[in-house]
């Protein structure tokens, strides 16, 4: 099974969805690219639903190395060391049996040991949310694609260097790059019609409120579902009608302060 580990050191995946509205082609084709053992740059907006759907593929292949703290190289091989631990890696508990000896390895000779580990092993990394990777990072992202053999799934923001940062180079062919893209005009008004269904969401100005919700977002999932969730607050509501200017307004300034 997986191995998608918690701990102080790891943001938390997103849970497996047994459902993602609107993805089926794009989780076919990832599909067919790890089978392969492909290693990729998964790119797209904030909100577009990229944790999610590398959460929901992730479950479905074993041996999966997750790090969702990559700030520093130190970091990455941390949080690998954790992984392996977490998945009960035979050799990696021989020369660390507890997360005690984890703490107390030095950042080179757990580098070490997680490199011996990961050397032409089954294991998949996913390293989610770079942010601006440096090049010493990307010099040890490359180390495990290349020394030790290991496919690398990346996620970033954009398939630019001011998101990807230094990583960018490690994925220069165009198969090695896949853009979660927000929904087109149809499928944005279908899933604001689904959004609106679960959260039970009721107002005369219903369908107005759902297809500005899809202009506003241009698209983009989970800022239609946080303005969904807000909508059913009573500050937005008058007389039976959604207050749309003042709810977008509101989620912006939300946005921009995060």
């Amino acid at each position: 099974m997986s191995s998608i580990p918690t701990s102080r050191r790891h943001e938390q995946v997103v849970s497996p969805p047994s459902f993602i509205f609107g993805r089926e082609e794009e989780i076919a084709s990832l599909r067919s690219r790890l089978a392969v053992r492909q290693s990729l740059l998964l790119h797209g907006p904030a909100g577009v639903g990229k944790s999610l759907l590398l959460a929901r593929l992730l479950s479905e292949v074993p041996d999966t190395l997750y790090s969702g703290d990559n700030l520093t190289a130190q970091a990455l091989y941390r949080n690998l060391a954790e992984a392996l631990f977490s998945a009960g890696d035979r050799a990696f508990r021989t020369a660390c049996p507890g997360h005690d000896s984890i703490e107390k390895k030095s950042a080179i000779a757990l580098r070490g040991i997680v490199r011996d580990a990961l050397r032409d092993s089954k294991y998949f990394i996913a390293l989610d949310h770079l942010v601006r990777p440096s090049q010493s990072l990307a010099a040890s992202v490359r180390e495990l694609k290349v020394s030790c053999s290991v496919p690398v799934i990346a996620v970033s923001r954009s398939d630019h260097m001011e998101d990807a940062g230094f990583v960018l180079n490690l994925y220069s062919g165009r198969k090695e790059k896949f853009a979660l893209r927000n929904f087109d005009p149809e499928t944005g008004l279908r899933f604001a019609d689904w959004c609106v269904e679960r959260q039970r969401l009721t107002a005369e100005n219903l369908n107005d409120f759902k297809q500005r919700i899809v202009e506003y977002s241009q698209g983009n999932p989970g800022a239609m579902v946080q303005m969904v969730r807000m909508a059913a607050d009573t500050k937005y509501r008058h007389d039976g009608q959604i207050k749309v200017t003042p709810l977008y307004i509101d989620y912006k300034i939300a946005t921009v302060s995060r």
